[in-house]
């Protein structure tokens, strides 16, 4: 019998609302009359948080959504003749409808494969060394994901190779970071010893899928590659009047580490899934458990009866192969029912 309830916990890390603290800056900002366009305090803050987080100087900009930030981080560091090597499930090349191209006003993506999610560097290397000069798009930019789109961590070493591959061809690098706080609740180190110290050139650090209702940062650790960038916001549409309010939250999530935290939350929630999901009903996961997913094969029929209770959850990857999404609202309760039912349907199958 079909459930008239619909459960969007494991669907993605978008479904869940805000986290309270966010919630509470939020009405804090809301108080008053503010200057608009960043000249609030909450923006200027934040920029300062942001510098003191990474320990560098760096250009913050906010805007409000992960397309946005990818596309023109990309933007400014490609022109229309350049080319950007990226993982053929990341989010750039599957999921934002061209948008880093048509910012770089005919930048390519070429997507290249690579296990659990990460970019293989000989495969690059092989894209790279079949172009043809001036005949064909000038590779200028390495994008990784980082956590992956398959729930996996590039650890420091991997992403210090990837620094040094872009490094020795006159290439920037690029680090989408919709779920950079899973990574380094996973990895457990500090930011900048992944991310510029390592040579990356401009990081899309995310809050949406971390407890916030909109708001990405992008941050250039190269300042030069960040020339009039906020030009570049405001003719993309993502210069927001009311800036305080997608600062404010931001300021919350990085006081006391709440970022972290709820990372770490998401993370340690999927990790419980999985390994009741192991014992309690026989399901293994097909990639490593690093951050807040969980990827399962899945027959149709296990779908089907899972579905019939009301889960909603989406296919990842061809033909068979299923993604649940912890976050930091997460429950016990959740997983409880979640595993109970698929539980059942197992062991009635």
């Amino acid at each position: 019998m079909q459930s008239d309830r619909q459960r969007h916990g494991f669907a993605s890390d978008n479904t869940a609302g805000i986290c309270p603290e966010a919630w509470s800056a939020l009405e804090q900002a809301n108080a008053d009359y503010y200057p608009s366009y960043g000249e609030d305090r909450w923006t200027q803050q934040l920029t300062k948080a942001v510098c003191e987080l990474f320990e560098t100087e760096c250009l913050v900009q906010v805007v409000f959504n992960g397309t946005a930030a990818n596309a023109l981080a990309l933007a400014a560091l490609c022109q229309s003749f350049h080319s950007v090597i990226c993982h053929q499930l990341s989010h750039i090349q599957t999921d934002e409808c061209g948008a880093p191209e048509f910012f770089s006003k005919g930048g390519r993506l070429v997507g290249i494969g690579g296990e659990a999610g990460k970019i293989d560097l000989d495969q690059a290397a092989a894209i790279i060394t079949e172009q043809h000069g001036v005949h064909s798009h000038k590779p200028r930019a390495i994008s990784i994901t980082q956590a992956t789109e398959l729930g996996t961590v590039y650890q420091r070493e991997e992403i210090e190779r990837v620094c040094e591959f872009a490094r020795s061809r006159n290439m920037f690098v690029h680090m989408d970071g919709a779920r950079f706080a899973n990574a380094i609740a996973s990895l457990r180190c500090a930011p900048k010893s992944v991310t510029w110290e390592l040579g990356a050139d401009a990081l899309c650090f995310g809050g949406t899928k971390n407890g916030l209702a909109a708001g990405e940062l992008v941050i250039f650790f190269n300042r030069e590659l960040a020339h009039e960038f906020d030009y570049r916001a405001k003719q993309g549409g993502q210069l927001a009047s009311k800036t305080r309010f997608l600062a404010a939250p931001w300021i919350a999530l990085l006081t006391d580490n709440l970022w972290v935290r709820n990372a770490e939350f998401a993370n340690n929630a999927a990790a419980t899934l999985s390994k009741r999901l192991q014992v309690e009903a026989g399901l293994h996961p097909i990639f490593p458990v690093e951050a807040n997913a969980v990827f399962l094969r899945l027959s149709n029929e296990l779908v089907a009866g899972i579905q019939t209770g009301g889960w909603q959850f989406y296919k990842f990857v061809e033909p068979d192969v299923y993604r649940l999404m912890c976050s930091w609202a997460t429950t016990e309760k959740d997983i409880e029912e979640f595993v109970t039912d698929v539980t059942s349907i197992v062991r009635s199958s």
